[in-house]
């Protein structure tokens, strides 16, 4: 399993986010990182971590996740950067750099925020030139993230576009809103994926068995080789373990074949994210 989803950070360097007093209030390191790898890897069969960028507000937080995927290799699968940080680069420098980190480079550039109408127009001018190097796109949108994944998507087919945390949708016991018919727009676009994560964190209250067929309706939507997981360590501890959330993700997987099972949780991300396998 590689465990497509999770954070490092230390609030003293930034990460504005984090508020003072609350349980993410602390550096989460490589070392920790590890320690939670070894719990969750029990059983699991974990073999690597995609760190994605942590809203810290500057683009050395890029080249942190990257000296980090060379010092910890045997940790660091890949890492996903902060797309907003580097617009002002514009797209030839940044295409330039990309181009000089080689093999080294990111394996997704993620955009945040409330909404893709939020997001400055240089961040997005950055688009075309990560489907161009081979690099995936990562939302992490609010509701409507799966129509967006969509429209950006059928706009650039060589581009592979990732959704965090299948979308965003509603807690199960609150109105569903659009999600479901967003759902099908996005699943329509075959260079859309979506990330199975999140879950501990946005499905609190709701059973365990909800969550599961919540999972499974997202995987039999896009099929197996366009959804991975991940465990949104360490946003989950408030609610549970690195190993509950990755295992309330493969819950929803126990209808596939193991094959299948292994395209979600190992292959895809392989192929999507250009890991070594």
């Amino acid at each position: 399993m590689i465990d497509c989803h999770a954070h490092l950070w230390d609030p003293r360097r930034g990460f504005p986010w984090i508020r003072p007093g609350s349980a993410h209030y602390r550096p989460f390191t490589a070392d920790d990182l590890a320690d939670a790898d070894a719990g969750a890897g029990k059983g699991a069969g974990l073999r690597g971590t995609v760190l994605v960028e942590a809203s810290r507000g500057d683009a050395a937080e890029t080249l942190d996740l990257r000296e980090l995927r060379l010092r910890r290799p045997d940790l660091v699968a890949g890492y996903v950067g902060n797309l907003h940080v580097h617009g002002d680069a514009g797209p030839h420098r940044f295409g330039t750099l990309l181009d000089a980190w080689g093999d080294t480079r990111p394996n997704g550039m993620r955009i945040g925020g409330p909404a893709w109408k939020d997001t400055p127009e240089p961040a997005r001018r950055l688009v075309p030139v990560l489907a161009e190097a081979g690099v995936a796109l990562e939302l992490n949108l609010g509701e409507g993230a799966l129509r967006t994944a969509a429209e950006v998507a059928a706009a650039h087919p060589a581009l592979a576009v990732v959704v965090d945390h299948l979308g965003n949708p509603p807690n199960l016991l609150k109105a569903p809103g659009s999600w479901y018919q967003d759902l099908e727009l996005a699943a329509a676009v075959p260079n859309v994926h979506v990330k199975i994560s999140g879950l501990l964190t946005q499905q609190h209250g709701v059973p365990a068995d909800r969550t599961t067929r919540l999972v499974r309706q997202v995987v039999d939507a896009f099929g197996p080789d366009r959804c991975l997981v991940g465990s949104d360590w360490p946003i989950c501890l408030p609610r549970g373990s690195r190993a509950q959330s990755l295992d309330a993700a493969r819950a929803g997987l126990a209808h596939l074949p193991a094959a299948r099972q292994q395209d979600v949780l190992h292959a895809t991300a392989v192929r999507v994210y250009g890991l070594r396998g």
